[in-house]
């Protein structure tokens, strides 16, 4: 089932920085963010592909279920880090407004690694 790490922030008087690095549970291949979402995203898992998602400005909800068990993330932190694994299909839904979705995968972008029946 997916997870939340919190990712290691500093803070000071003069902003607050939050490290990725050597924190993921692989190597990061591909990286893209999702915004002005009016409408639910997803839909899918994958066969090999491993994501990081963070929400860097506003809220979102991720729907996730691994065939065993389903349940609702809020990422409501940009050092709440929610990893999906490759057997949890999911949706990403109820957007701030403003709201930015950081992902980071594990692979470069393949269409035959896709599955977007649910169990």
């Amino acid at each position: 089932m997916a997870e939340i790490i919190n990712l290691p922030a500093f803070t000071n008087n003069t902003g607050s920085l939050t490290v990725i690095e050597k924190v993921l549970p692989f190597a990061i291949k591909r990286v893209y963010y999702i915004y002005n979402a009016n409408g639910k995203r997803g839909g899918h898992r994958h066969k090999k592909n491993i994501q990081a998602l963070i929400c860097l400005n506003g809220s979102c909800e991720i729907f996730v279920n691994n065939g065993q068990s389903q349940k609702t993330f809020l990422l409501d932190a940009p050092q709440k880090c929610l990893i999906l694994e490759t057997r949890d299909w999911h949706t990403m839904d109820k957007f701030t407004s403003g709201s930015i979705l950081l992902v980071c995968a594990s692979e470069y972008y393949d269409v035959e690694d896709y599955i977007d029946e649910e169990y």
